[in-house]
């Protein structure tokens, strides 16, 4: 069974810094992709970046291209996202989502698994 454990999510200042983590079980990281998405109030949940470890292949969205840093541990099975320069609209909660095969795609519907979310809040 495949399983994802979201965590590292807070308060932050704007301008600030926060990482968060995505355990994997049940799923080697190779021939898989495992993504980040994001879901504000009221709002549609959005890619944000994804990773497939057999290539180091990586997508951004626009919005957090040059701020967010998506990166995997192989040898842990988790991912990472570094997210720098914080804004208030990055305000969500952050979901991580895996799926079989090496192509990378923040689309929403290509994921199976994925985790419970966690809440990131950026104050202005």
């Amino acid at each position: 069974e495949v399983q994802l454990q979201a965590s590292g999510g807070g308060l932050v200042q704007a301008g600030g810094s926060l990482r968060l983590s995505c355990a994997v079980s049940g799923l080697t990281f190779g021939n898989s992709a495992i993504a980040w998405f994001r879901q504000a109030p009221g709002k549609e949940r959005e890619g944000v970046a994804c990773i497939v470890s057999d290539n180091d292949d990586t997508v951004y969205s626009d919005s957090v291209k040059g701020r967010f840093t998506i990166a995997s541990d192989n040898a842990k099975n988790t991912v990472y996202l570094q997210m720098n320069s914080l804004k208030p609209e990055d305000t969500a909660v952050y979901y991580c989502a895996a799926k079989f095969g090496v192509i990378t795609t923040t689309i929403r519907e290509n994921y199976a698994y994925w985790g419970q979310g966690t809440q990131v809040t950026v104050s202005s």
